[in-house]
């Protein structure tokens, strides 16, 4: 059943692009990568729950299927589906049809890699995973062709791709380490290196988890290795900037969260879990400054998104029960809510026709129920109950506050107060100030721009309202497969 589900979700975005570029017809084009979508996020649903404690590998070791994986491709299916709906509306209004075909096959390609990425049961495969989303979504960044999409495509691919080759330096050390344990050829599984962690030079390990964190941390777009990502995200076309923030970073994310385990089995004390947590901290900083300060919708919305990956590391770094459930749960919240926050962003600049947050005014008015969604997901994004997000950020408090790096907790809890005044601030002038100069809006948003708002919203409303138990037992079960490293007590368990 879980090889069949696995199929599923990884075929069905390959076969749409296979009959995209075959057919080359706009509307069919966007009828498969719909379909395809569809498909995935209804084999994605159960994985979680056919995994738990039974971690399934496929392909002679190469393909791993376990409850942290399963989590993250989730995460990425439901980001497809709702971007792959926002697409049909959206991209109409490029005007250009006879370019569509192109964007979809591009568009289900990355999508493909992000939910074969945390499939990876070989480092190495992973790292070749992550190099391949960048690769496709470099040309989803410049799509549009404007100047400043060009730019932001050279930033992204320079600046990754430097990234990323530490990252590659990273796992070359990874396996140099694990060769004078496992001899001079393995599989370099992550089992077999978490097996061997103990009886590694844990100098070398050290080094090398640094060059990996740093390597994916800027795919991640931890502060400060995130300047590719405010262009990036804001350049693209709407859809692309849903999935860049609410799946890849994600993917990346389980990268530095499988190598950390690997670090814990080694014993090698707190630094690397305290450089987590500051790397967190200063994600949060940057974004707070920039949020406060910021002129341009969706990059509002990027830094938006270099915040919440910066809470996520924090609760990967506090570690522990209540650090791994907080941050899990903030990756499926954060990944509703951004899909939701740039979908009305992709809807108002292409209403009013400008990026400018000073040229957006009185939005409730001219747009009551995209523009009620919208100021929803901007309460939400900010952390505030009833939502998803402010659940999760508050058990990744608590796991703070219960390890040696409480001080963390509490820069955390000043930081969420100061993007909460700056982000809604922008909200706060976009519906409530007049223009001044009569606004031109473009009416009439079609039912495919607002209906993923509407999916996206109901879950994380209901996600801040319950916290299934199921769910509490799900991610317990993670932290238990991760060794249960935390800071608790200054010092690795």
């Amino acid at each position: 059943m879980v090889g069949i589900l696995l199929l599923a979700v990884a075929l069905a975005p390959l076969v749409a692009i296979i009959l995209i570029v075959v057919a080359r017809r706009p509307g069919l084009a966007a009828a498969l990568n719909l379909t395809a979508s569809i498909v995935s996020f209804a084999a994605a649903v159960p994985l979680p729950w056919l995994v738990q404690a039974d971690p399934r590998v496929f392909w002679d070791g190469y393909i791993i299927v376990d409850a942290l994986g399963a989590w993250v491709v989730l995460c990425a299916a439901v980001v497809y589906l709702l971007a792959s709906i926002h697409a049909v509306g959206y991209m109409r209004l490029l005007d250009e049809p006879g370019r569509l075909p192109v964007f979809y096959a591009l568009f289900a390609g990355f999508a493909l890699t992000t939910l074969v990425g945390p499939m990876m049961n070989n480092a190495g495969l992973y790292w070749i995973a992550i190099e391949l989303t960048t690769l496709v979504s470099t040309f989803l960044v410049a799509f549009e062709r404007a100047a400043e999409s060009i730019e932001a495509a050279w930033k992204y691919i320079i600046v990754v791709s430097g990234g990323i080759s530490l990252a590659l330096l990273g796992t070359i050390l990874f396996y140099w380490a694990g060769s004078f344990v496992l001899g001079p050829t393995y599989d370099m599984t992550w089992e077999a290196l978490r097996g061997a962690a103990p009886r590694m030079n844990h100098a070398l390990l050290t080094l090398a988890f640094l060059l990996v964190l740093i390597g994916y941390g800027t795919k991640v777009g931890l502060a400060p290795m995130h300047t590719w990502l405010p262009d990036a995200h804001s350049e693209g076309p709407t859809p692309v900037s849903a999935l860049l923030s609410g799946a890849l970073l994600n993917t990346a994310m389980i990268g530095i969260i499988r190598y950390l385990a690997i670090a814990d089995a080694a014993h090698t004390g707190p630094l690397l879990r305290l450089t987590l947590v500051a790397l967190g901290v200063v994600s949060l900083i940057v974004a707070a400054l920039f949020i406060v300060r910021q002129e341009g919708i969706k990059r509002l919305m990027a830094y938006s998104s270099v915040e919440h990956m910066g809470v996520i590391a924090l609760g990967v770094g506090f570690g522990g029960p209540l650090g791994i459930a907080g941050a899990l749960y903030h990756m499926l919240n954060h990944s509703l809510n951004k899909s939701l926050m740039f979908f009305g962003a992709g809807n108002m600049m292409r209403s009013y026709g400008t990026k400018d947050i000073a040229d957006i005014r009185l939005v409730g008015r001219h747009f009551p129920v995209a523009g009620a969604l919208w100021l929803a997901g901007a309460v939400a994004i900010t952390g505030a109950p009833p939502f998803g997000l402010f659940a999760s950020e508050l058990t990744i408090l608590r796991a703070g506050l219960q390890t040696s790096a409480a001080w963390a907790s509490f820069v955390m809890a000043v930081l969420l107060i100061v993007i909460f005044i700056g982000f809604l601030n922008h909200f706060r002038l976009m519906y409530a100030e007049a223009p001044e100069q009569p606004d031109s809006v473009r009416g009439g948003l079609s039912a495919w721009c607002v209906a993923p708002m509407w999916l996206a919203l109901l879950p994380l409303f209901a996600l801040g309202l319950w916290w299934p138990q199921a769910v509490w037992a799900y991610f317990g079960g993670i932290t238990h497969a991760l060794g249960d490293g935390s800071l608790l007590a200054g010092h690795m368990p």
